[in-house]
């Protein structure tokens, strides 16, 4: 086998190892944006917990805004918090928040980064960040320990289906979850609309769509691997490695073939 072929052959096994996109992955966007939309929610439950004043809560589950008609259809947004004043609650529920929001775009796919998330959202949800933020954040935690990971296994044609529009179903989250907030309290202050089979139907709209949207982007991430970062087991054919060949009588070939 001549050199120059030698040199071909290796040139085109050294393109199927490189991976098909550059930037970060649909995972770690995932878990960024998810991340982000936590934090902002956390926020908003902060600000009105501090509205309320300096004055202890009635109990471990508050309401953020009590007073506000606009959240009435969202039963005052509940929240849990241990502190033993409304103002300091809202003030360490902001600032869990924007820790929370900075991790998830900067930090998701540090080691340990997803757990990072997972624990800042569970502080979120001790401090008065609400119920549905700190879930939020956990989904977030769990997509970034993910990142990075070897896969087990090539998607198949559902995956690679979800994984082609990754990017629409995690849009579809997003705004399914801007709908209750602030889209049901805006609709019920201009529209005059409260429907609580609205809430419930956009909730569980959302959520469900978080989780199909997880499974999309990292989907998405095993469809742009090389076949090299899958195991035999996988289903991908390992390429076999180059072997000597041989002319009409059986005699090895070298340079020019003759």
């Amino acid at each position: 086998m001549s050199q120059a072929t030698t040199t071909v052959r290796h040139a085109a096994r050294g393109a199927e190892t490189e991976p098909h996109t550059e930037g970060p992955g649909a995972t770690r966007i995932f878990a960024s944006v998810v991340g982000t939309l936590a934090a902002l929610a956390g926020i908003e439950h902060g600000v009105g917990e501090i509205l309320q004043g300096s004055v202890p809560p009635e109990s471990i589950v508050i309401e953020s805004w009590p007073a506000s008609e606009a959240f009435e259809i969202l039963g005052g947004e509940p929240a849990m918090t241990v502190v033993p004043n409304l103002v300091a609650t809202g003030i360490l529920a902001i600032a869990v928040s924007v820790i929370l929001g900075v991790w998830a775009v900067g930090f998701a796919d540090r080691r340990r980064g997803g757990l990072v998330l997972i624990l800042l959202s569970l502080l979120l949800f001790l401090v008065g960040g609400g119920f549905g933020p700190p879930l939020i954040g956990v989904i977030a935690g769990i997509a970034a320990t993910g990142i990075g990971a070897v896969p087990r296994r090539r998607p198949g044609t559902l995956g690679r289906a979800l994984g082609t529009a990754w990017a629409w179903i995690l849009g579809a989250a997003v705004l399914g979850y801007l709908g209750l907030v602030p889209g049901i309290p805006l609709l019920a202050t201009f529209g005059g609309v409260e429907s609580a089979a609205l809430v419930a139907a956009l909730g569980l709209f959302a959520f469900a769509a978080l989780f199909l949207a997880l499974a999309a982007a990292r989907a998405r991430d095993r469809m742009v691997l090389p076949r090299e970062s899958f195991s035999r087991e996988a289903g991908w054919p390992v390429p076999a490695s180059p072997g000597p060949t041989y002319g009409p009588g059986g005699g090895e070939r070298h340079d020019g073939g003759g």
